[in-house]
């Protein structure tokens, strides 16, 4: 999607050092050497829950697109190091422009509930092509995956409500505000301000009228009567200009007028005010005056927390127009993602040795190893009851587990294959380079993210102090860790 955009490679979308280090491999013989990374995160954002995983088909996009250009390689060919001379080799160069992705990526669906340290993408291959990669696939996942998940949590705040997205002019530019419409639309929003996004990826879109509009007649009335003249069809008017009940009272005349001619007002917003007591008010109006089924559209700086407070105030809104909040993750602007090496293969035996990243903090020290997910499923409840994290390269035997949780080992839960249904998490996507994976449409992406949401335990989805789910370490794989962490400390 970002090449319809931009229309132009995008393979120079990183951060220097990865290049620097690409060149570093190339240089020292380790180029080819076959390594695995992960892409995770270490906490929930907006202090939930859950996280719902997204920016998979743009990955997809980038990668199937990833190759060097004459343009892109004359543009390095121009950098220098601090002696003035040039930062690459022209061999390096004529490198680039020679390969092609040939990596194998796993990944966890998009629209899947996914928990801290779970990989959302596993990438295995060359170790300079899985380097250079790093920061256009964590631009790309930690942006979506944080506005999906703001916006699945607006959802579940809004219950069976329409939710529109309505940030595009407070997005983060062009493709801040393209990304956060996909992204919300998977996550629950039903539709979205946003013209190009719905051009290019067929969301619908939907909007009504500024205070322009209004402020630009001499009348409030006189706004509304020409708005409904221009589209009779599509008739929402925003009544706070000046004096939100006087302004229901007004569009309630232009609806009688518009139904003189055969339409109906379709609704009217409130963008300012006491939303839950004028919302109560205008209804009343609306309803006595015959007006039973126009919309209340509300809008104004909202998010999950303030939606849930007006829903408990008795608000009588019919749809929620979100904006700032969503589109830039207001809150939490940004999701702690991060990508990690965690095996390597040696160039003299062929055999993988694991690595694995210390830190004073123990959330920051990463897990070796392939890992894959396995997810458990209580069929009887409807419900997930845990995720193991596990090694591939020594995966676990028999039919009963133990989960431990790295950041509090006393947390602990028994698995069984036996009692619950489980499934793996990460999915082929590239084989060696080659898309195996058939691309899921927009809506059926938008449906197995509300399935899964309806997996979880209510107590996990609550937003003040939620249910930690039960997500860890496969017993085998945390001692690995531990013995790792052990070798690697000074003694």
């Amino acid at each position: 999607m970002h090449t319809r955009l931009y229309k132009e490679s995008l393979s120079l979308h990183t951060d220097l050092y990865q290049i620097t280090m690409a060149y570093g491999y190339w240089k020292s013989g380790k180029a080819e050497q076959e390594a695995i990374f992960h892409l995770y995160f270490r906490k929930h954002p907006f202090q939930g829950g859950f996280t719902v995983a997204c920016g998979l088909e743009d990955v997809i996009d980038y990668l199937q697109h990833f190759s060097f250009t004459e343009e892109d390689l004359s543009y390095l060919s121009s950098l220098s190091g601090n002696d003035g001379k040039p930062l690459f080799e022209a061999a390096f160069l004529d490198f680039l422009r020679n390969s092609r992705f040939r990596c194998d990526v796993m990944a966890v669906p998009e629209g899947s509930v996914v928990f801290p340290n779970e990989p959302l993408l596993r990438i295995q291959g060359p170790l300079w092509q899985c380097q250079i990669l790093e920061t256009p696939l964590l631009n790309i996942m930690n942006f979506q995956t944080l506005i999906a998940t703001k916006a699945a949590r607006i959802r579940l705040a809004a219950q069976q409500d329409p939710v529109l997205e309505f940030g595009l002019r407070r997005a983060q530019g062009i493709d801040g505000g393209f990304s956060a419409s996909r992204a919300a639309y998977i996550g629950g929003c039903d539709g979205t301000s946003n013209v190009l996004a719905g051009k290019l990826l067929g969301i619908p879109v939907k909007g009504t009228h500024a205070h322009s509009w209004v402020m630009s007649f001499d009348s409030e009335e006189e706004a509304f009567e020409a708005y409904a003249q221009a589209m009779p069809n599509n008739c929402i008017l925003l009544v706070d200009t000046y004096n939100t009940l006087e302004g229901v009272k007004k569009a309630i005349r232009v609806g009688q007028q518009l139904r003189a001619r055969g339409y109906e007002l379709a609704g009217i917003r409130l963008d300012s005010g006491d939303l839950a007591y004028l919302s109560i008010e205008a209804r009343k109006l609306l309803d006595e005056a015959g007006f039973h089924n126009t919309k209340i559209v509300a809008s104004n700086d909202l998010d999950e927390h303030i939606v849930e407070s007006l829903k408990q105030q008795g608000a009588r809104i019919d749809i929620w127009g979100i904006g700032t909040k969503l589109v830039t993750a207001f809150d939490q602007p940004a999701l702690g993602g991060v990508y990690k090496i965690a095996a390597l293969k040696n160039l003299q035996n062929g055999e993988w040795e694991y690595k694995i990243k210390l830190s004073e903090q123990s959330i920051k020290v990463s897990v070796p190893g392939k890992l894959q997910v396995r997810r458990f499923y209580d069929s009887s409840r409807g419900l997930y009851v845990g995720d193991m994290i596990y090694n591939e390269l020594n995966p676990p035997e028999g039919n009963s587990f133990t989960i431990v949780d790295p950041q509090d080992p006393i947390r602990r839960k028994r698995l069984s294959a036996e009692a619950f249904v489980h499934k793996e998490l990460l999915v082929p996507v590239f084989e060696k380079g080659q898309l195996v994976y058939p691309l899921p449409g927009l809506e059926d992406i938008r449906q197995h993210r509300q399935e899964e949401l309806s997996k979880l335990h209510s107590s996990i989805k609550r937003f003040v102090n939620p249910h930690l789910y039960p997500a860890g370490l496969e017993k085998g794989l945390y001692r690995l860790r531990e013995d790792l962490i052990e070798q690697m400390r000074p003694q």
